[in-house]
C-alpha cells in the first residue's frame, strides 16, 4: 500500500510544525529531528551527535582518515562524494557561480560567498580578546594564537610570538619586505590578502554610496569608516584611559603609549618609534627626501604640517593655535 504512493503521487504524512508533506513515514520521522533537535547518532570517538546515520558515517572518515572517493583524472582522494564532485569541476573548467559585482566566476558556491566579502567588506568572525575582525574563521583561528603563550622571540626587538609563522610575518616590519605586488600600479604588500583587497580599487566598481554626501566607495569598510566623519562615532575605546578612536588601527597605535613599546627602529641612527608612519617620516631626515612642495615658491618640506605652516607666509594668515 505504502509503495503504491510512489506511483500515485499521494502524500499521506504531514509535519504538524511546518506542514511539509511526505509520502512515507520514515522521511517524516527524520524531518521531525530538525524541529526537536534530536540527534540520535553519536560518534564514539568525539561524542559529536548527528541527525542521520549517513552523516555520522561520513564524519567517521575524519577519525579514520579513509578517503574512498578517487578522482579519475589526477588520482587525488576524498572523504566524501560531494568533495570529489566539487574537485572534478576544476578539471572540467566549470565555473557556474558568478559574482554579481565584478563577474568573476568560481567552481563552488562557498568560494563565491567568500569572494563576496571582498566587495561587502564584511568581517563576520571577531576576536573576543582584541575585537579584531576577519572574513574567514580560519584567519580568526590563526589570529587567536597571538593571544596564546608566546614561545618565540624576535632577535631584533625582543617581541614575543606564539609560532614561527607569526614570527616570519613580524620580521617583515624590520626587513620592509613586500613580496606581493599589484600588477596594475606596482604597489606592494606584506600579505596576499592585503593585495586582494587592494585589487578592488582597480575594478572601478564603487557600489557603496554615502547617504549623506553621496561619496562612493569600492568596499563597505571604507564607507563605514567614512560615515563616522558625519556621525562623530568613535567605537574603539582604550581600556586604560578611555580615550576613543574611529578606527581599530588608531587604538592599536595608542595602546603602545601605555605599554611603552617602540617596535619600529631606524637602521641609520637606531632611534625607535611606535608607528611605522613615524619611522617613515623620520627617514626623510636621513634621505633628504622632501615630498611636500609649496605651489607658490617651490620650497620643499619633509612633512605636510611644515608645508601648511609655510603657506601662511604667502597668504598672511595666522596659523591656528588650536
Amino acid at each position: 500500500m505504502e509503495h503504491l504512493r510512489v506511483h500515485t503521487g499521494e502524500h499521506a504524512f504531514t509535519c504538524k510544525v511546518c506542514n511539509r508533506i511526505f509520502r512515507h513515514l520514515s522521511p517524516l520521522k527524520r524531518h521531525m529531528r530538525i524541529h526537536t533537535d534530536e540527534r540520535p547518532f553519536s560518534c564514539e570517538v568525539c561524542t559529536k551527535k548527528f541527525l542521520e546515520s549517513s552523516t555520522l558515517k561520513h564524519h567517521m572518515l575524519f577519525h579514520t582518515g579513509e578517503r574512498r572517493f578517487e578522482c579519475r583524472v589526477c588520482c587525488k582522494k576524498f572523504k566524501g562524494s560531494s568533495d570529489l564532485k566539487r574537485h572534478v569541476q576544476i578539471h572540467e573548467g566549470k565555473r557556474i557561480f558568478s559574482c554579481e559585482v565584478c563577474s568573476k566566476k568560481f567552481t563552488q558556491s562557498s568560494q563565491l560567498n567568500q569572494h563576496a566579502l571582498v566587495h561587502t567588506g564584511e568581517r563576520p568572525f571577531s576576536c573576543e580578546v582584541c575585537y579584531k575582525k576577519f572574513t574567514r574563521s580560519s584567519d580568526l583561528r590563526r589570529h587567536m594564537c597571538i593571544h596564546g603563550e608566546p614561545r618565540l622571540s624576535c632577535e631584533v626587538c625582543d617581541a614575543k610570538l606564539t609560532d614561527s609563522r607569526h614570527l616570519k610575518r613580524h620580521m617583515l616590519i624590520h626587513t620592509g619586505e613586500r613580496s606581493f605586488v599589484c600588477e596594475v600600479c606596482a604597489k606592494s604588500f606584506t600579505e596576499s590578502s592585503k593585495l586582494k583587497r587592494h585589487m578592488v580599487i582597480h575594478t572601478g566598481v564603487q557600489a557603496f554610496t554615502c547617504e549623506v554626501c553621496y561619496k562612493k566607495f569600492a568596499v563597505t569598510t571604507d564607507l563605514t569608516r567614512h560615515i563616522r566623519i558625519h556621525t562623530g562615532e568613535r567605537p574603539f575605546s582604550c581600556k586604560v584611559c578611555y580615550k576613543k578612536f574611529t578606527e581599530a588601527t588608531d587604538l592599536k597605535r595608542h595602546m603602545l603609549t601605555h605599554k611603552g613599546e617602540r617596535p619600529f627602529s631606524c637602521e641609520v641612527c637606531y632611534k625607535k618609534f611606535r608607528a611605522s608612519s613615524h619611522l617613515k617620516r623620520h627617514m626623510r631626515f636621513h634621505t633628504a627626501d622632501l615630498p611636500f612642495a609649496c605651489y607658490i615658491c617651490d620650497r620643499k618640506f619633509t612633512q605636510s604640517s611644515h608645508l601648511k605652516r609655510h603657506i601662511h607666509i604667502h597668504t598672511n594668515e595666522r596659523p591656528s593655535t588650536l
